[in-house]
């Protein structure tokens, strides 16, 4: 189950380790967008996935954009992450999500500095993608 959820996270686009998608993104000059979220627990968290990030708008935005990472935090034991990939969020969430804000988004450059956070449900895509634009 754990392998097919992260092929499936890989898939998708996003990825769940920081120091890949830093790499990507000084090779591709990108942005690296980090959502820290609570896939089968956080009403708003599930909903910011289901209308912003898988959106149309937001997965072509991306494609070209943005690197993506996701730093999950299941609560279920059926979704239970690795040790070692829940080690990588916990040193995530120290680093950038020091209050527990679950959503919590965080625009990034390559060296890992925060540009821009957003905290809780965004429900414009458009208007997020906006301010995404606004750093590039």
């Amino acid at each position: 189950m754990k392998i097919a959820f992260v092929l499936w996270m890989m898939w998708a686009g996003w990825g769940s380790d920081l120091s890949v998608a830093q790499q990507t993104a000084k090779d591709q000059h990108k942005l690296i967008l980090l959502n820290f979220s609570g896939s089968d627990w956080c009403g708003p968290c599930i909903k910011l996935k289901k209308d912003v990030f898988e959106s149309t708008e937001f997965q072509s935005f991306a494609e070209a954009n943005l690197v993506l990472v996701r730093a999950d935090f299941p609560r279920l034991k059926k979704n239970q992450l690795a040790k070692d990939q829940q080690a990588k969020n916990d040193a995530l969430a120290e680093r950038y999500n020091s209050d527990g804000k679950f959503p919590l988004t965080v625009l990034l450059n390559e060296q890992g500095k925060v540009l821009k956070e957003w905290d809780g449900y965004q429900p414009s895509t458009t208007k997020m993608l906006s301010e995404i634009q606004h750093f590039r």
